[in-house]
């Protein structure tokens, strides 16, 4: 098949789905299927690049048992732990970020639920980011909340909501036994009635196959989602997946691409695992990337928003304007 063909039929209003034939898209040349991609993106998104960065809120004590995660209790990986963390410092950062000329900035908490009281904490930080950054969206991440909680962060100023799938419906409980796929179904779709728009991705080289990503792209599609980090596993030492092999960078490229292909007019956001492609994830930006996770990727370090910044002006993109320190 001609990719280039492809892509203009999907610029002209074509959408691929579970009816076609999606193998074409993983064994078709990847330099032809990476140019289709930024075709694509070039004229369903423009120049400009989506910059988020986030801020680990609560780290550790994770009862979940995600094998790729080293927050979980489950795993001896010697993360970090601490409480939320005290509004001044969330705010601090949030006008750090907006002065270096990012979109979003995101709160990310581990665990599962909060109490009355931390819930109320979090709803005061996004308030005062609120207050004192006039630039910003604000995403959270916070798992799976009641219908109230989500219409509260909203109303705090929340624009997006953050929940991955992770992988395709086969593939999930070979990675999590602790909840289901259908929770984070369920959880996304509740985020949407609420008003929320949805940031939703995955990880692979967890073990999963072509099949399994290839599904991971269409399901997201079907679920109208906007935004989408695609991880590369970076191993962790002391989580199940610690001994899996890294991926290849023609591997993340094909799959940025595809997700491209499956969801033309969403943010393919880069996430982790940015250092297992050349120059930062150049190559990435030029096949279908539209948008990124900048800063520091939770337990994992990611790159500079001003490294970042530097390479994207070089390629031509457009960016958010730093917003200059107040006097």
């Amino acid at each position: 098949m001609d990719m280039m063909k492809l892509a203009e039929e999907i610029i002209a209003g074509r959408r691929l789905g579970r009816e076609d034939d999606l193998s074409v898209l993983v064994h078709c040349d990847l330099k032809a299927l990476a140019q289709g991609a930024d075709q694509i993106r070039r004229h369903l998104l423009g120049e400009k690049v989506d910059l988020c960065t986030i801020i680990n809120g609560r780290s550790g004590h994770c009862p979940e048992d995600c094998k790729y995660c080293a927050q979980s209790v489950h795993h001896a990986t010697g993360c970090a732990a601490h409480d939320l963390l005290e509004k001044e410092v969330i705010v601090q950062e949030a006008r750090q970020n907006e002065e270096e000329g990012v979109d979003r900035f995101a709160i990310v908490t581990s665990g599962m639920g909060f109490t009355p009281a931390d819930f109320d904490q979090l709803l005061a930080a996004y308030q005062s980011i609120r207050t004192a950054c006039h630039h910003l969206k604000l995403c959270g991440s916070h798992g799976f909340l009641t219908r109230e909680q989500f219409r509260r962060l909203r109303q705090a100023g929340v624009s997006r909501y953050h929940e991955n799938i992770e992988t395709s419906r086969r593939f999930f409980p070979s990675i999590c036994t602790t909840h289901t796929y259908d929770d984070k179904i369920r959880s996304i779709r509740m985020a949407q009635e609420e008003g929320l728009s949805v940031c939703s991705g995955g990880i692979i080289g967890m073990g999963e196959t072509w099949e399994d990503r290839l599904d991971m792209a269409v399901s997201l599609s079907e679920l109208g989602i906007e935004s989408i980090p695609i991880n590369a596993l970076m191993p962790i030492s002391g989580t199940p997946l610690e001994a899996l092999p890294q991926l290849p960078q023609e591997d993340i490229l094909r799959t940025v691409a595809i997700f491209r292909y499956l969801n033309p007019e969403a943010n393919i956001r880069l996430a982790a695992g940015r250092a297992l492609i050349d120059h930062d994830g150049e190559a990435a930006f030029a096949g279908g990337a539209s948008a990124a996770i900048t800063g520091n990727m939770l337990t994992t370090s990611g790159s500079t928003i001003q490294s970042d910044r530097a390479m994207l002006q070089a390629m031509g993109r457009r960016l958010a304007a730093p917003v200059p320190k107040e006097k």
